[in-house]
């Protein structure tokens, strides 16, 4: 059963969005996870005049290195959700937004740590998840997915998961490991580690929202909310989130998040960046 602590992830297919439900999110809840479709994200072309200032100097560079004709785009797509999902949640226009990669590869916003990112994709799905109480990992993957399991059991499961797996029927198990599969990626990403962290170091138990030591103890004291969501389409959500106890304050604007002489260096380099 999923724990009421995650909230539902959100459909965003495209820039004319209610981004206000992102607002509403990020009050209520603190945290915001959204999805669409790569292409409905995309621009008519990538020689769009405005696709450059709104993925800044970094992601436009980055974008031209692809060689891949579906790796540009879906970059493309995957930048333009995540910065205007974080305008929305910062109430600053997306070209202002300006991202950034930490060691590993896990973007961020510059001068708004207080606001965790993590970005998932597959197939046709795009996965964003913003967090302003502590850490957030996404993960998709299809429902349907085929795991199997003698292949990975050694590698995905703990001793206490493997104990409750052997009880299950083939089509609960596939329905389990899946499950499984998408919150242990969620929350290593969160921990920023990947696929660094061995999957069997944690477990999780039959409801897939209560982080569990190897032999099925708890592991957590309440801080971290799992859940997994279902969305049209068959696409299978993995959310980890973690509240470090930094309160409850709700304003998420830049001008309250960033620091002004930040703020001016910014909004200076996205004029650069358009002329």
């Amino acid at each position: 059963m999923n724990s009421p602590a995650v909230a539902p992830p959100l459909l965003m297919p495209g820039p004319g969005s209610p981004w206000s439900r992102v607002r509403q999110s990020m009050a209520w809840h603190g945290h915001v996870v959204v999805h669409a479709e790569w292409r409905d994200w995309l621009p008519a072309t990538l020689a769009d005049p405005t696709l450059r200032p709104l993925l800044g100097p970094r992601d436009w560079q980055r974008l031209h290195a692809l060689t891949d004709p579906q790796a540009r785009d879906r970059f493309a797509a995957s930048r333009l959700l995540l910065k205007y999902t974080a305008g929305a949640a910062l109430q600053t226009p997306p070209d202002a937004v300006e991202l950034a990669s930490k060691a590993g590869g896990r973007p961020y916003l510059r001068g708004c740590d207080q606001i965790e990112v993590s970005l998932s994709h597959t197939g046709d799905l795009l996965v964003v998840g913003l967090n302003r109480r502590g850490r957030i990992g996404v993960d998709t993957e299809r429902a349907d997915r085929r795991i199997q399991y003698s292949a990975v059991e050694r590698h995905l499961c703990t001793p206490d998961e493997r104990r409750r797996l052997a009880a299950l029927s083939p089509k609960e198990l596939q329905h389990d490991l899946v499950h499984t599969w998408v919150l242990k990626e969620a929350y290593t990403k969160a921990l920023g580690q990947g696929m660094r962290m061995g999957f069997t170091q944690f477990g999780f138990d039959a409801g897939h929202s209560t982080l569990l030591t190897p032999q099925g103890a708890p592991a957590s004291h309440g801080e971290w909310s799992f859940a997994t969501f279902e969305l049209s389409g068959g696409h299978l959500v993995g959310v980890a989130c973690h509240d470090a106890g930094y309160g409850d304050e709700g304003d998420t604007a830049v001008s309250t998040m960033l620091d002004e002489g930040f703020l001016g260096e910014v909004v200076d380099l996205v004029g650069r960046a358009a002329r």
